[in-house]
């Protein structure tokens, strides 16, 4: 039977283990270092990587003899090389290029310089709850590179090194309110006609880009897709200190793996490289994804890399085509950019659900979520959603906590009786285990069954805690009051200050230590966890002052129950 010593530090150990996870979990996906955009101009060249094992007659043009940085340079396990891709100049120089649409839900330019989106914004959601701007994913120009390119590349290829096609559209402005709509961009030269189109569904995010080839002249015409974001590595800003600082990098779905993360970083290490049926590259931030989808009866090649100007690109390249003359062929992607809602992610391609990222839980979030989706389209507030949800957990495991607390009770009714044996026997400890066992025996108290529950409980809560972090639909979501938004800190600390203090009373129905240095460190931790919870989302933090209130009811009876049975 181990001592209470043993007793206290095993559950330190626990509360340290809880702390510990959600930090590095934490910083792992939110905490790392913002990277500055650059402020000097710079030739913006997009780059696409190449396709393995393409047949060698549709092989694109030659790497150029002119020498060339060591990265742009192709392994030798490389069958094609594809040319390198300039992007489309800053926004303040292709004014007169642009084309603009606006449906329900985005605002879009695209630039006819190699019908790039280069500014996208999402017109349902504000930058924050006192300000209305919208949103915007896509941009290029004012210190932030993030872009949608794509285009035809290869022996006839349109965009090819240092060239870029421009295209022609019938109007410059395009107003979707509901149906469908397509804007289609041209480009015709040597009897080879291109089709560039854009279609958009009204309250869709997702959009299709299609390349039709019409050949009307002699010979063949040979090229193929590619697709890619160009980001640079700038994180977002919290906008509060140890606040979330949302992850950014790409995410793929192999053969091998369902879901993949690479952080840019790794990028610097060298580049990513896959073939996959289908699949989709995307770039994640927090609430928001962008992601170019593969159709699933084409194996594309995926890639993932630096480029020159020290951007990153993650997108695919295409099987190749043969368009003979006198006949038309059509090659298109799918480009969604907008909120990480999981149900809609979730019908537009496999295993594209996963970038809502719960973290190594997800299969304990995913349902939970779904519980919390039932529980707020009832009540139509996030908030009192979240409360409920933590009444169906605590209800659920309330038999492994109600056997923590019957031993924590218990180990409090004997602690008058273990200090007098610790100091019967204070230079005995062999008699002193003896007779402490013998004591636990007879009371029915176990020293570690108020640990190993909440053990158990821990992964629940610790996935509890990666729905609510994660789900955009609480972006923004008000509760009460003051609380206007659960996904920023309670602006005025109270959800915080109502958790320490309920985190203080639950320490007094529980069994003091009796070891001083562990006396205090247990009195310090209502102060520590209350002034790491003013940092956090509010829904966050009542979701936890909820369970502590439900815990601190549970305790508070199980505790009454067993003193008056004894009494």
């Amino acid at each position: 039977m181990l001592s209470p010593e043993i007793r206290r530090y095993i559950l330190l150990g626990v509360l340290g283990l809880l702390g510990y996870s959600l930090l590095v979990t934490w910083d792992r996906d939110y905490g790392q270092p913002e990277t500055e955009a650059p402020t000097d101009p710079v030739d913006p060249v997009a780059e696409v990587d190449w396709v393995d094992d393409a047949p060698a007659d549709l092989a694109a043009p030659a790497t150029p003899t002119e020498p060339a940085p060591t990265d742009d340079i192709p392994g030798e396990d490389f069958a094609v090389p594809v040319e390198a891709l300039p992007a489309a100049p800053e926004a303040t120089l292709n004014e007169g290029r642009l084309v603009h649409v606006v449906t329900p839900v985005l605002e879009l330019w695209i630039d006819r310089l190699g019908g790039d989106v280069v500014e996208l914004r999402l017109r349902q959601y504000a930058l924050s709850s006192k300000d209305a701007t919208p949103v915007t994913l896509f941009e290029q120009g004012r210190g932030h590179v993030y872009i949608a390119q794509s285009g035809l590349i290869g022996q006839d290829g349109r965009d090819q090194s240092g060239s870029r096609p421009l295209y022609s559209t019938s109007a410059d402005e395009y107003v979707l309110e509901e149906g469908n709509l397509e804007v289609v961009l041209t480009n015709e030269q040597d009897g080879v006609r291109i089709d560039k189109r854009f279609t958009f569904e009204a309250e869709n995010y997702l959009v299709e880009v299609e390349h039709e080839i019409v050949n009307r002249s002699d010979a063949d015409f040979q090229g193929q897709m590619f697709v890619q974001l160009k980001r640079d590595a700038m994180r977002p800003d919290s906008g509060v200190p140890m606040g979330p600082r949302p992850y950014v990098g790409a995410a793929f779905t192999t053969p091998e793996d369902r879901y993949v993360k690479i952080d840019f970083d790794e990028l610097d290490d060298g580049p990513f490289r896959a073939q996959v049926e289908g699949g989709w590259a995307a770039v994640l931030q927090h609430y928001f994804v962008a992601v170019w989808i593969g159709y699933p009866d084409e194996v594309n090649g995926y890639f993932g890399r630096r480029l020159n100007d020290g951007n990153y690109a993650v997108g695919y390249i295409a099987p190749p085509v043969l368009v003979e003359p006198g006949s038309r062929a059509a090659v298109a992607s799918r480009l969604y950019a907008g909120p990480k809602i999981q149900r809609r992610l979730e019908e537009i391609a496999p295993h594209l659900g996963l970038t809502v990222d719960y973290g190594f839980l997800w299969f304990m979030s995913v349902p939970l979520f779904y519980v919390l989706d039932f529980l707020h389209s009832w009540v139509g507030n996030w908030g009192v959603a979240i409360i409920l949800l933590t009444f169906g957990v605590k209800l659920l495991l309330y038999p492994l906590a109600s056997a923590s607390y019957r031993s924590m009770a218990k180990m409090k009714k004997v602690m008058p009786q273990m200090k007098r044996l610790q100091e019967r026997h204070a230079d005995d400890r062999q008699k002193l285990s003896q007779e402490m066992m013998a004591l636990y025996k007879k009371e029915g108290a176990n020293p570690l069954g108020g640990c190993l529950p909440l053990l158990v409980q821990m992964p629940v809560f610790l996935a509890l805690y990666w729905v609510l972090l994660e789900s955009v639909e609480l972006r923004q979501a008000p509760f009460v009051l003051w609380i206007v938004d659960l996904s920023v800190k309670d602006p005025w600390f109270v959800l915080p200050i109502l958790y320490a203090a309920s985190f203080w009373v639950m320490q007094l129905l529980q069994p003091p230590p009796p070891d001083p240095m562990q006396a205090k460190i247990m009195r310090a931790m209502p102060l520590v966890f209350g002034a790491l919870f003013c940092f956090f989302p509010a829904g966050l933090v009542l979701y936890w002052l909820t369970n502590n209130l439900l815990s601190l009811a549970q305790q508070w009876y199980i505790t009454q129950k067993i003193e008056k049975a004894s009494t």
